[in-house]
C-alpha cells in the first residue's frame, strides 16, 4: 500500500484526515503516534483506517500508519492556536493540506525584510500593484512563492514571501501597529517530505534560502515552504527535485508522484511539465529536474471556458442525442472564441435534469446518448483544439443508487457505512437536498470506489471541475491532486467552492471559482455597490492569502444563479462581459449567455438570438486571446480617472500590463504592452477622464472613441493608433499627451503608448 502521503499543516485546534492511499477495503490498517512534542495528550484511534487528528501543542508529530506490508510514518506539523486562520474565508475545512520536515527547528528561518513598500514585482495571479504599495487592507495571511536554481554544486531553493519586510498582521497598517512598532517580518519553514530519501541534515538555511548540495540528493527530493506571521501561517508551496541518470528521464522508474509505481501503470509526466526548466546534468552524467507541482497547467491560465447545460443545449431529437447536439455545435464555439467544454455531469441519474443526482458513477447516461457519444464528442473537440473537463461529484449519490436504496433502513447493508445518518436513520445531506445521500469518507470502500471512477474518466478528458469541493475532506482532494497529475502533469482541476478557500491552492486544486468577483459583479449590476468593487475582489484574492501563482475562473452567471442580462438589463450585461474578458483569471460563458437567453436551466431558444451581444462576446474572448496585457499573468492596477458625464458609481477604469518572467529574455516582445479598460454598468453614456498615455481607440470595436473633437466614434484611420503615438496625441483634444477622454457605453480597451 502506499505512503499516506505528504505531510499536513495546521494550528493547534485544528484537525487533518489521516488515511491510508489507494486503500484496499478488505485489508488492516492501524495508526499510532511514534513522536509528540513534550506536554502532548493527543491520540489516535490504532484501530481506525481512517480519522481526525488534532494535535493538542505546537510542534512536530511523527505518526506510523501500519499496513499489511510495511508501516509509514507521516508528519503533522502543528503551529501555535494563535496562527490559525480562523475559519473565516482565507480557510477551509480543518483538514488542511500541509507539509512539514523532520526536524523543522532545523529548516526554519526568519525572512529578510528587504522590500519597504511590501509589494515587490507586479503580476502574479493579477493581483493589483502600484508604486505605491499594498492598497487600503494589507494581507491577513502570508504568501510564499518557491523559485529553484540548479548550480554545479547544489540545488537552491528560494522562497519569495510576501508581504516582506512588514507585518502582515490584521491590526497593523503598513507602518506597523497601532502603537507605530513594527511587527517582526515574515518567516518561512522549510520543510521536506516524510517519503524522500533526504535527511534535514543534508540541507542549509541562510534566511530564506535552502540549498541541498548535489551529492546529497537522493532519487527524489519534494521540498515545501510555509509562510508564517505572528498572526497566521499561510499557504504551503512546492518543488519537486528528481535526479535521472545519463539518458534517462528524472521519472524514469519512479512515474507516480507519491513514489509508488502507478496503477495503471503509465506516466506522462515528461520534461515539458518542468516549470522551472531546470535540467542540468553533473559530472557524473546525472541530471535534475524540478517541477512545481502546486503550479496551474500552463493552458489552463489563458482558457476561454465555455459550460454547457447538457440536456437543454440543443434539439436531441434532431441531432441523435444530448451529446450528439452539442458535437454538431463545436463550430459555433469555437467561431465564440472558447476553448475549453466544461459538461455538466454525464453519467446515469435518478432523473433530475441538471445531472448531479449520480445512480452510477461509471456510465454515461443513456438518455445523453451513451458513452460512445460522450467519446466522440471529446474526441471532436480535441480535433478542434479545445479541452473538455468532466464534472466531477464525489459527495455523495442519488437516493436511487443502488448502494444506497440498499442501505437505507437496513443496518445490516454491506453499504450502510458508505454513507452519512442522522440520529434519525436519515441520510446526511446539506441543504435539505431530498434527493442526495452523503458519502461517508471514513469509509475505505467508499475511497475506493470514487478513486476508481477517478481512474474511469480522467484518461478520457483534460480536468475535472470538482462539484461541492468544500464538502470533501482535503486528505482525498490531495490524493486525486497527486493521482491524475502523476499520469498527466497538464490535467486541470478545478473546484466549485463557495466562498473561494487559499489553502486548496496547497496541492488540491489549480485553479478556483472567483465567486468574490462574481458576487461584486451582481451587486454592481443591482445598483448596491460602486463598479470599483470588482476591482477590491480582485484584491480580495490576495488579502485571503492566495498566493502569486494562484489561478482563477471569472464568471457571473451560472446553472446555479439567474441570468445576468434578466437580472440587471442589458447595460450592465454587456459592461459585466467586458469584466470577464479584462479582468485576471480565465473568463467563463454559460450557454446561451452570449445569445441573450433569460430563462437559467431552460432549452436554449435559437430562433432569435441576440447576434448584438454574441458579435460583443466574440470580439472581447478574440482580444482577451489576442493581447498579451490581458493575460491572466500581466499586471493589474489602479488608475485615476473621472467621470465628467454620466453615474460616477457605475464607471471604474484600471489598467493592465504584460510583464516579463524571469529575465524576459522569452518573452517574444509581449512585455510591456499595456492597456486602460474603462466599465461603465449604467444605461447613459459615461464620458470619463483617464490619467493614462492611452489612444482613444477602442480595441475592441476599432472605432474612435474620444469624448470631444473631431472623429469622435468614426472608424480610424489606417494607421491611427501609430500615428498618435508618434505624435503624442492621444485623440481627446488636449494636448497635454498625459490623458484621453473617452465616451464609454459598456466597455472601452484603449492601448497604452510605449
Amino acid at each position: 500500500m502506499r505512503h499516506p502521503g505528504r505531510p499536513r499543516v495546521c494550528a493547534v485546534g485544528e484537525a487533518v484526515e489521516i488515511a491510508p492511499r489507494d486503500p484496499d477495503p478488505s485489508a488492516d490498517y492501524g495508526w499510532s503516534i511514534a513522536r509528540a512534542p513534550a506536554g502532548s495528550t493527543a491520540a489516535v484511534d490504532p484501530d481506525a483506517a481512517v480519522q481526525w487528528f488534532e494535535p493538542d501543542r505546537p510542534g512536530r508529530y511523527r505518526l506510523r500508519l501500519r499496513t499489511p506490508e510495511t508501516t509509514h510514518e507521516l508528519t503533522v506539523r502543528a503551529f501555535d492556536e494563535g496562527l490559525s486562520p480562523d475559519g473565516d474565508e482565507a480557510t477551509g475545512p480543518p483538514a488542511y493540506s500541509g507539509d512539514a520536515g523532520d526536524d523543522h527547528d532545523a529548516l526554519a528561518g526568519k525572512v529578510a525584510g528587504d522590500d519597504p513598500d511590501g509589494t515587490g514585482a507586479s503580476g502574479g495571479s493579477g493581483l493589483p500593484t502600484d508604486a505605491g504599495g499594498d492598497p487600503e487592507g494589507a494581507a491577513d495571511r502570508p504568501r510564499v512563492h518557491l523559485e529553484t536554481a540548479v548550480t554545479d554544486e547544489a540545488v537552491v531553493i528560494e522562497a519569495d514571501v510576501r508581504p516582506r519586510g512588514r507585518s502582515a498582521g490584521r491590526d497593523a497598517d503598513r507602518a506597523g501597529d497601532a502603537d507605530g512598532a513594527t511587527a517582526a517580518a515574515p518567516r518561512v519553514e522549510f520543510l521536506i517530505d516524510d517519503r524522500d530519501d533526504l535527511s534535514t541534515a543534508a540541507a542549509t538555511v541562510d534566511g530564506r534560502t535552502l540549498t541541498i548540495p548535489r551529492e546529497r540528493l537522493g532519487a527524489r527530493a519534494r521540498v515545501y515552504a510555509v509562510p508564517v506571521t505572528d498572526d497566521a501561517y499561510g499557504v504551503t508551496d512546492a518543488v519537486d527535485v528528481r535526479r535521472a541518470r545519463a539518458g534517462g528521464d528524472a521519472r524514469d522508474g519512479d512515474s507516480d508522484l507519491d513514489g509508488d509505481s502507478n496503477r495503471n501503470g503509465d506516466s506522462d509526466r515528461n520534461a515539458g511539465s518542468d516549470l522551472d526548466g531546470d535540467r542540468n546534468a553533473d559530472a557524473d552524467g546525472d541530471a535534475f529536474e524540478v517541477d512545481r507541482p502546486f503550479d496551474p497547467p500552463s493552458w489552463a491560465l489563458d482558457t476561454r471556458i465555455y459550460e454547457v447545460y447538457v440536456r437543454t443545449f440543443d434539439d436531441s431529437e434532431a441531432a441523435g442525442s444530448h451529446l450528439d447536439a452539442v458535437r454538431e455545435r463545436l463550430g459555433e464555439l469555437e467561431e465564440l472564441g472558447v476553448d475549453t467544454l466544461w459538461l455538466t455531469p454525464v453519467l446515469e441519474h435518478d432523473g433530475a435534469p441538471h445531472g448531479y443526482n449520480i445512480t452510477d458513477f461509471f456510465s454515461v447516461a443513456a438518455d445523453l446518448g451513451g458513452r460512445e457519444a460522450y467519446e466522440a464528442l471529446v474526441d471532436a473537440a480535441h480535433d478542434r483544439g479545445m479541452r473538455v473537463l468532466f464534472d466531477l461529484v464525489c459527495n455523495h449519490s442519488a437516493r436511487e443508487h443502488p448502494f444506497f436504496e440498499d442501505a437505507y433502513g437496513n443496518p445490516d447493508s454491506p453499504y450502510r457505512s458508505w454513507y452519512e445518518w442522522d440520529e434519525g436513520g436519515e441520510p446526511g445531506t446539506y441543504f435539505d437536498w431530498e434527493r442526495i445521500a452523503n458519502f461517508d469518507f471514513s469509509s475505505l470502500a467508499v475511497r475506493r470506489h470514487l478513486l476508481d471512477a477517478v481512474d474511469e474518466w480522467a484518461p478520457l478528458v483534460d480536468g475535472f471541475r470538482c462539484d461541492m469541493a468544500w464538502a470533501v475532506p482535503n486528505g482525498f482532494w490531495t490524493e486525486v491532486h497527486d493521482r491524475v497529475k502523476a499520469r498527466d502533469a497538464e490535467f486541470l482541476l478545478l473546484d466549485e467552492t463557495i466562498p473561494y478557500i487559499p489553502d486548496f491552492q496547497a496541492g488540491l486544486f489549480d485553479m478556483h471559482f472567483d465567486s468574490t468577483t462574481a458576487f461584486a459583479l451582481r451587486e454592481v449590476g443591482d445598483g448596491n455597490r460602486a463598479a470599483e468593487g470588482v476591482l477590491e475582489a480582485v484584491e480580495e484574492r490576495r488579502r485571503v492569502g492566495f498566493p502569486e501563482h494562484a489561478s482563477f475562473m471569472l464568471y457571473h452567471e451560472n446553472h446555479d444563479e439567474p441570468r445576468y442580462l434578466a437580472s440587471y438589463g442589458d447595460a450592465a450585461a454587456l459592461a459585466a462581459a467586458g469584466a470577464l474578458a479584462t479582468l485576471p483569471g480565465a473568463p467563463m460563458v454559460y450557454a446561451g449567455q452570449e445569445l441573450g437567453q433569460l430563462g437559467r436551466r431552460d432549452r436554449i431558444d435559437r430562433s432569435a438570438p441576440r447576434e448584438d451581444l454574441r458579435e460583443h462576446y466574440r470580439r472581447l474572448l478574440a482580444l482577451r486571446d489576442e493581447r498579451p496585457a490581458l493575460a491572466h499573468r500581466a499586471a493589474l492596477s489602479r488608475v485615476e480617472y473621472a467621470v465628467r458625464d454620466g453615474d460616477p458609481r457605475s464607471v471604474v477604469a484600471f489598467r493592465r500590463e504584460a510583464v516579463a518572467e524571469g529575465d524576459g529574455s522569452d518573452d517574444d516582445g509581449r512585455s510591456g504592452d499595456a492597456v486602460v479598460v474603462v466599465l461603465n454598468f449604467a444605461e447613459e453614456t459615461a464620458r470619463v477622464r483617464v490619467d493614462a498615455p492611452a489612444t482613444a481607440t477602442d480595441l475592441v470595436t476599432g472605432e474612435r472613441v474620444a469624448a470631444d473633437g473631431p472623429g469622435s466614434g468614426t472608424e480610424p484611420a489606417a494607421g491611427d493608433e501609430a500615428s498618435a503615438a508618434a505624435a503624442g496625441d492621444d485623440g481627446d483634444g488636449d494636448d497635454d499627451g498625459a490623458g484621453v477622454a473617452v465616451a464609454v457605453d459598456d466597455v472601452v480597451v484603449l492601448p497604452v503608448r510605449r
